[in-house]
């Protein structure tokens, strides 16, 4: 939790602004849904899909981090929420994908609020712990009433005739699937986009420097912080919609409480201060542990390599990967201008 502790007081460079176009996300769905099916087998495009999912869950991390430095070790319990509420409504309901994977975004957003109140009085460390303490108690309380699988009643659970989660009409195959993901993801990082380029990103930014200043020019800081913790539950509770649809049925054993920590370094070691750096978390998350099992090494191993780029996260790239190709591309482009 030391290292916790030392991430969350790092702060990036003064020309480190976090960078979020409108285009980019969006070239970047179409392009990747476009050729990525074309290019995979179905197993990787199984992998490519969590990976897309998760870049949502850490887009979701970065979000509280940058504009209100806060650290949030529960959003396995807002991706949680979000697939057990959306699984719930599937079989209970028969109400269309795209509304159970909002109203499961919803209550993880409520759920996220919650989690607000102990921010108003604390961060760092200590919110980390208390958020953490939450996240092992999702796991005992899912392991108690389990996620639904088809069973009668709200909190039925089914022995035997197990059913699976039905995915959105344009999105019966794996294919399709991927593609559908793509869109959503897109969609919730210009949700981000939008709240970092209004009102609420601009005070934000003054409550991460400034509580007592934000406070002294008349901004709301608790309502602010809940709203925060709110978009970032609900972010991560579509995420886990997302999850359910993909693996058409979730257990206790696909949020381990363990896992938030390793997801929220990822985010630093991918670079919380830029959009792609999201993407680069969730590709060391879900793809670099696939491909090392691929080639004959267990995919463990990957922890190795995240220590280490943990440290040198800390130690050498406080914006991590994303913010040193952002340096290198800079450079790159000075030197063509150059000549």
């Amino acid at each position: 939790m030391a290292v916790v502790n030392e991430i969350s007081s790092a702060e990036p460079e003064s020309k480190a602004r976090p960078s979020l176009g409108l285009v980019w996300p969006f070239a970047a769905a179409i392009l990747l849904a476009i050729a990525i099916p074309l290019l995979v087998a179905a197993l990787w495009l199984k992998v490519l899909t969590s990976v897309v999912i998760y870049a949502l869950t850490a887009a979701s991390i970065a979000l509280l981090y940058r504009k209100l430095g806060q650290v949030s070790l529960a959003q396995v319990v807002f991706m949680g929420c979000g697939g057990w509420m959306a699984l719930r409504l599937s079989y209970g309901t028969g109400l269309p994908f795209e509304v159970n994977i909002l109203v499961g975004g919803f209550f993880a957003a409520i759920v996220g609020m919650i989690f607000a109140y102990p921010a108003l009085r604390m961060r760092g460390l200590y919110l980390a712990l208390v958020t953490l303490m939450a996240a092992g108690g999702f796991g005992i309380l899912i392991n108690v009433i389990q996620f639904p699988n088809g069973g009668a009643g709200f909190l039925g659970f089914a022995v035997k005739a197990v059913s699976y989660m039905p995915r959105p009409w344009i999105a019966q195959t794996d294919e399709a699937y991927f593609r559908y993901c793509c869109g959503v993801v897109a969609l919730g990082f210009l949700l981000i986009h939008l709240h970092e380029r209004g009102k609420p990103g601009r005070a934000w930014s003054l409550i991460r420097r400034s509580e007592a200043a934000a406070m002294a020019v008349g901004i709301n800081v608790t309502g602010y912080k809940i709203w925060g913790f709110g978009l970032s539950g609900f972010l991560a509770g579509v995420a886990g919609g997302l999850l359910a649809g993909n693996l058409q049925l979730l257990d206790a054993r696909s949020f381990p409480p363990a896992e938030s920590v390793m997801i929220f370094a990822l985010t630093i070691v991918g670079g919380a201060w830029h959009w792609y750096g999201a993407i680069i978390a969730a590709m060391l998350y879900r793809f670099l542990p696939a491909l090392l099992n691929d080639v004959g090494v267990s995919g463990d191993a990957a922890y190795i390599i995240f220590g280490a780029a943990l440290i040198h996260a800390l130690m050498t790239a406080p914006r991590g990967i994303a913010g040193q190709l952002t340096d290198l591309f800079n450079r790159l482009t000075a030197r063509g201008r150059q000549r």
